[in-house]
C-alpha cells in the first residue's frame, strides 16, 4: 500500500497537505481542529512583533462565481496578517505544542526592515517550541508603507539580506514565501536560497481587483464605497501557479539540489496536489480550500492522492516527486521534435510502400495502395 507519509528539511509530515498561512490557522481552536482532522501540518497566520498597526476591515472578502452562480472559482481578500498581541501568540504556540507534541506547527513570520526585529521574532517563537518558519515577503496588500510582504519580497536584495539576518537565529527549518507579482519569481527564489532557506513556498496570491459591481458601479469588496486591491486565490489561480511552482523546481533542481518547495496556488483536491508534487512539490498548502470546504476536506484529498498513487503504483511521494518536469522545453524544441516525428513516419511509410509487382499481398490491398498515394 502506498504511504502519504513524508519527511521535509527533516520535518516528519504523516501527509503533505499543509494548512497555509492565513484565517484557517488563526488562533489554537482552528489549529487544533486542523490537527484533529488530520492535516499534515499547519502554518499559523501571520505574526509580527506589533499587531497595534493592524486593522481589518469588513467585508474583506470578493468571490468569483462560475457563469451559473453555483461555484465559487476566484476568492480575494483584502485581511491583514494576525492582529493578536505576539504575547498572546507565544501563549497559544506552547500550548498547541503541549496539545500537539507530535503536530507539525509552523510560525510564518513578517516584520519591518529592521535586523534586530527580526532576530528577536525568530528568537522568541523558537523559544515556543515552533516547529519551522515560512517568512512571509509576499502578502500583496498588507502594510506596504512598513515595507512588509510583497514590498520586500519583490526586491531580491533586500529578500537576500533579511532571510541571511534569520538564518544568523533560527535553528529550525526555514521557508521563504514568494510573491506571483514579479516578472521572474527565480530571482527572488535564488536570492532567498543563496541566503541560507531551507525551501521555498510558492505561491502566495495574486495582486488583484476581484470585480465592479454594476448596480454601485463600486469595485468590490467595498468598504464605505471603496476598496483596496487584494490578493487573488482559489481554483482560477491554479494554472499560474503551477507555472510558477515549476520555474522555481527547475532552479532548485539546478542550483541548489536537497533544498525543498512547498506548493501554493488552487489546490481542491488529491488530484490537485498529485500534479503539483509532479512538478516538483514537497508539500503542498491550502488555505481557500478550507475556507470553501472545511478542516474536514482533508480526508477526502488524502484519498483521492492514495487512489493516484495505487493507479500509478507509486509507493512514496518521492517515487513521483518532480516527474513532469522533464517534459517542459522550448518551442523551437518542440517544433523540432514534431519535425522529426513527420519526417521519421513518413521514411516508414515509403519504406513499407510497394517497389515492384511481386510485393502486392490481398490482405493488405488498401493500405498498400494508400502508401502509393499523393
Amino acid at each position: 500500500m502506498p504511504t502519504l507519509a513524508t519527511t521535509v528539511d527533516g520535518l516528519k509530515l504523516p501527509n503533505p497537505f499543509v494548512i497555509g498561512s492565513g484565517p484557517p490557522g488563526t488562533n489554537l481552536n482552528v489549529i487544533s481542529k486542523a490537527f484533529k482532522e488530520g492535516w499534515g501540518a499547519v502554518i499559523a497566520k501571520t505574526v509580527s512583533l506589533d499587531a497595534s498597526k493592524v486593522v481589518n476591515v469588513t467585508p474583506r472578502y470578493g468571490k468569483l462565481h462560475s457563469s451559473d452562480g453555483k461555484e465559487v472559482i476566484g476568492w480575494e481578500n483584502i485581511e491583514l496578517i494576525s492582529d493578536r498581541p505576539f504575547k498572546l501568540w507565544e501563549d497559544e504556540f506552547k500550548k498547541c505544542k503541549d496539545l500537539h507534541p507530535q503536530g507539525v506547527l509552523i510560525a510564518s513570520i513578517m516584520e519591518e526592515y529592521r535586523r534586530e526585529a527580526w532576530i528577536e521574532i525568530v528568537e522568541r517563537c523558537q523559544a515556543c517550541g515552533v516547529d519551522g518558519f515560512e517568512l512571509n515577503f509576499s502578502c500583496p496588500h498588507g502594510l506596504p508603507e512598513r515595507k512588509m510582504g510583497a514590498a520586500m519580497g519583490e526586491d531580491p536584495e533586500i529578500l537576500k539580506e533579511v532571510v541571511g539576518w534569520v538564518m544568523t537565529a533560527a535553528k529550525i527549518p526555514v521557508w521563504a514565501k514568494m510573491t506571483p507579482n514579479v516578472t521572474h519569481i527565480e530571482d527572488p527564489s535564488r536570492a532567498a536560497l543563496l541566503a541560507g532557506a531551507s525551501g521555498i513556498s510558492a505561491i502566495n496570491t495574486i495582486r488583484s481587483v476581484v470585480g465592479i459591481n454594476l448596480d454601485t458601479l463600486r469595485p468590490e469588496p467595498s468598504v464605505e464605497g471603496f476598496t483596496t486591491p487584494g490578493g487573488y486565490s482559489s481554483r482560477a489561480v491554479k494554472p499560474i501557479a503551477l507555472r510558477m511552482v515549476m520555474e522555481v523546481a527547475q532552479l532548485i533542481r539546478k542550483e541548489f539540489p536537497g533544498r525543498s518547495l512547498s506548493a501554493i496556488g488552487g489546490i481542491e483536491t488529491g488530484f490537485d496536489a498529485a500534479e503539483f508534487i509532479l512538478l516538483g512539490g514537497d508539500t503542498v498548502q491550502v488555505c481557500t480550500g478550507v475556507m470553501k470546504f472545511g478542516y474536514e476536506h482533508v480526508q477526502l484529498m488524502r484519498e483521492q492522492l492514495l487512489a493516484f498513487m495505487e493507479k500509478h503504483q507509486f509507493e512514496t511521494l518521492a517515487d513521483f516527486k518532480g516527474k513532469s518536469l522533464e517534459y517542459f522545453t522550448s518551442h523551437a524544441d518542440l517544433v523540432k521534435r514534431q519535425g522529426d516525428r513527420k519526417a521519421a513516419q513518413k521514411a516508414a511509410a515509403e519504406a513499407k510502400a510497394i517497389k515492384s509487382d511481386a510485393e502486392w499481398t490481398g490482405s493488405d490491398f488498401v493500405k498498400q495502395s494508400d502508401a502509393l498515394a499523393q
